[in-house]
């Protein structure tokens, strides 16, 4: 096991540098630059800030600089946001992506796999199809729409929750539920659908003739089977949903990181932009990794290579 760890460890870090490669080989290919914008600039304060932020250093000197400073764990300082590191700027913005996305992940995972089997086990029955209508009215609507929905629903008409911020945790439960819609949709179906499957074989067939009670069919030999497919999507989900959402952010005005991620796009904010990415492919590696592990956990004829 300490082999495999160690040989995904090296295979993550080759990741990480093959992102980090593309994302500064692109963004320093766009035209313009981040100053571009900037009016009447003086020639003089131009080169000043060329020298002083590197721009008139060859490309594959400034990329192997990024790299250097990089491995120090040194992101950069802000184009935008003069003197203010970009992992301080990532620091000041992940705490709320990070519990908004770990109220919706817990949802996910609880109502998802638990909606997905009753729904298998009631096939074709009430249950079932009421659960089959909301999981596709959840993965077709918008993220944005579920959160102008729930903003004019519970703030304007009950007033039960804010409309922006996250001062209170009652602050958190829309960003959660807009965030999350779409994955607890898609983990209900398809916690149904590998239920119904497993429930096919022979071994849940031969089991039930031996006369093991139906619980211990479900639980112990089915749900076990059936959950690999799941963690499959549960593990990017999760880095996924941790990194944050622009659209939930913009609309609950809440500063997290992914309307940070976008808005160093929209201002070419390029160490900002790089941080973010390295930051993001280090939380996905790392989570690939952690569902490879708990693969070997839940079935142990899954062998580590």
């Amino acid at each position: 096991m300490t082999r495999y760890i160690l040989k995904r460890i090296f295979s993550a870090i080759i990741t990480i540098w093959f992102v980090m490669t593309i994302t500064f080989i692109l963004m320093h290919n766009l035209p313009g630059d981040p100053f571009a914008g900037e009016r009447a600039m003086d020639p003089v304060v131009r080169q000043s800030i060329d020298e002083q932020y590197g721009f008139d250093k060859p490309f594959i000197v400034q990329y192997v600089k990024y790299l250097g400073n990089f491995v120090t764990g040194d992101f950069g300082i802000s184009f935008k946001k003069r003197g203010v590191e970009t992992i301080k700027i990532i620091e000041a913005g992940f705490p709320y992506s990070a519990r908004i996305g770990g109220a919706a992940i817990i949802g996910i995972v609880i109502f998802g796999i638990l909606f997905g089997i009753i729904a298998a086990l009631k096939q074709n029955k009430a249950f079932d199809r009421i659960a089959m209508v909301l999981a596709t009215l959840g993965a077709t609507i918008p993220s944005f729409v579920i959160a102008t929905g729930f903003i004019y629903i519970f703030n304007r008409k009950l007033g039960l929750v804010p409309s922006y911020g996250v001062s209170s945790w009652k602050g958190y439960i829309g960003p959660a539920i807009a965030i999350g819609m779409f994955s607890l949709s898609y983990v209900t179906r398809l916690t149904r659908s590998s239920v119904l499957e497993v429930l096919q074989q022979d071994y849940i067939r031969t089991a039930r003739a031996k006369g093991i009670s139906e619980k211990v069919v479900i639980g112990k030999h089915a749900l076990r089977n059936a959950l690999i497919p799941i963690v499959t999507y549960v593990g990017p989900m999760i880095a996924s949903i941790l990194t944050g959402s622009f659209v939930a952010e913009k609309v609950f005005g809440i500063s997290g990181i992914g309307q940070l991620f976008t808005t160093s796009i929209t201002n070419r904010d390029y160490p900002v932009i790089m941080g973010v990415t390295v930051f993001f492919a280090m939380f996905l590696v790392v989570a690939v990794l952690i569902v490879d592990i708990v693969y070997v956990i839940i079935d142990p004829r899954i062998k580590f290579e």
